[in-house]
């Protein structure tokens, strides 16, 4: 294994050699090894929290023009390493060329938001006199840091969700110690390396290395005042219980519900819900997996939906007009098919059968899933897409919060009576009317309801989670 990398800690601007259990990291491409994944010991996240904490005491008054600075040289840096970072989203985890050199310049433009939003964060004077004891004072908040917080990332947008939470951390003041998943970590180090050229002082990015014992001994940590996390519910479940009373913002899990009413752009509809099921081949938190359409509509919507599935382009992702590539593992694909079968077994039936290819899986549909099926209730995070009918517009509202999951959704209508009344009563944390459920942007409040978790993403909003308010107050008659 001595031509592969070995991915350990990096810690007070440098790679630090753990001294743990090492595991092989195998492509999706060709389930050969890319690199060797360090467990970090216990004593290796101490280390890397303590020397975050020393690097949040000796910058916590760093103003926010200089953290502005810090984070618009990050950005400049990893703009210029996006040939080599797409090189290794593609190698790494499968995604195709295209969305990997997306992803690389989407975060680099998201890191130059944050230190755009950064120097208008501002707190608000409080009328503390309206209350007559409160005569002859004033107060007023701001926001401070919450000083070390862990981020625990996943593998399906490896830069993209780590920077958008070390951003809004740095943003607001905190140092931060990061614990990527295991496919994800050689994209993560390298974004490590690109903050220390760019000048971000060494300490306030730290990484450590491994799997689950790793991330629960870093949420843990005494030190750790703030815990951020997108990943499955079951694992956050996990890590809330380790971390215990602390801030603790989650994405979790979804299985997101499109809605296509009787009135929909049927065949706009059908485009853009195929490409948000599929596309990354399903594995985002926000991927179209139930797809409920109006009863009048449904023989429109289907055979519109398998055919714009069957125009994507499954295969090898360094080929950049492919939209699907390998799913991140073998166990990963096998388990999406078994989801399929399980849907089958129950009484579904094939609109559009997936087919397996070691990693590769192309787009799969089921019709007649019932209720009780993986498929239905569970999330997919893979190419495979439920079409149900809905007889009214109250049996598809129903059907959509149908669910333990409310991320984001979408529904399809050119009904504003009909938009506004799933604003209302639809249980998710964001809504896209005419867009389907993948879509999103960096500006707006982005989060779950119910099991798909708590706090917010989002340029602004994020770093307000990262931050905590302080009152003061004074008696100024004396």
């Amino acid at each position: 294994m001595s031509n592969v990398p070995r991915l350990d800690a990096f810690i007070a601007g440098k790679p630090q050699a753990s001294g743990g259990g090492a595991s092989t990291l195998l492509s999706p491409i060709d389930l050969t090894p890319f690199a060797e994944l360090i467990e970090c010991p216990e004593a290796t996240v101490d280390a890397a929290v303590g020397n975050a904490h020393a690097a949040y005491l000796a910058h916590r008054k760093s103003t926010l023009a200089q953290r502005a600075q810090w984070l618009n040289a990050a950005a400049g840096a990893i703009e210029a390493a996006v040939p080599e970072i797409t090189a290794m989203l593609i190698r790494d985890i499968g995604k195709p060329k295209r969305a990997a050199s997306f992803e690389a310049n989407r975060s680099a433009a998201f890191l130059r938001a944050c230190a755009a939003q950064v120097v208008s964060l501002s707190g608000e004077t409080v009328p503390v006199d309206s209350a007559a004891t409160g005569a002859g004072r004033v107060g007023f908040t701001r926001h401070v840091p919450f000083g070390v917080v862990a981020g625990i990332t996943p593998f399906n947008a490896p830069i993209n969700l780590l920077v958008q939470k070390l951003g809004p951390a740095i943003a607001a003041g905190n140092a931060m110690v990061v614990k990527p998943h295991p496919a994800g970590t050689r994209v993560a180090l390298r974004v490590a390396e690109l903050f220390i050229q760019a000048g971000v002082p060494a300490g306030l990015f730290n990484l450590v290395t491994g799997e689950r014992d790793a991330a629960q001994a870093l949420v843990r940590h005494p030190r750790v005042m703030a815990v951020t996390f997108t990943g499955g519910t079951v694992a956050g479940d996990a890590l809330v219980r380790a971390a215990g009373a602390k801030k603790f913002v989650a994405e979790l899990g979804s299985n997101a519900a499109n809605i296509v009413l009787a009135d929909a752009d049927v065949p706009d509809a059908a485009k853009r819900i195929a490409g948000a099921a599929f596309e990354a081949s399903g594995q985002q938190c926000i991927s179209a997996q139930r797809v409920i359409v109006e009863a009048s509509v449904l023989d429109a919507f289907l055979p519109a939906f398998v055919q714009a599935a069957k125009a994507l382009k499954v295969g090898e992702p360094s080929d950049e007009t492919v939209d699907i590539g390998p799913m991140v593992s073998l166990a990963a694909a096998n388990r999406v098919m078994a989801m399929m079968a399980d849907a089958l077994k129950r009484g579904a039936r094939y609109a559009l059968e997936p087919v397996q290819k070691d990693c590769l899986v192309s787009p799969g549909i089921a019709v007649g899933v019932p209720r009780d099926a993986q498929l239905w209730c569970d999330e997919a995070f893979g190419p495979l897409a439920l079409v149900e009918t809905a007889s009214s517009v109250d049996e598809a509202l129903s059907l959509a919060n149908d669910s333990p999951f409310g991320l984001q959704g979408a529904v399809f209508t050119r009904s504003l009576k009909s938009a506004m009344r799933f604003s209302e009563e639809f249980d998710v944390g964001s809504l896209w009317i005419n867009e389907a459920s993948r879509f999103r942007l960096d500006m707006y409040p982005f989060g779950g309801v119910k099991r798909s978790g708590f706090g917010r993403e989002g340029v602004k909003y994020a770093i307000e989670e990262m931050s905590q308010l302080k009152f003061t107050g004074m008696r100024w008659d004396v």
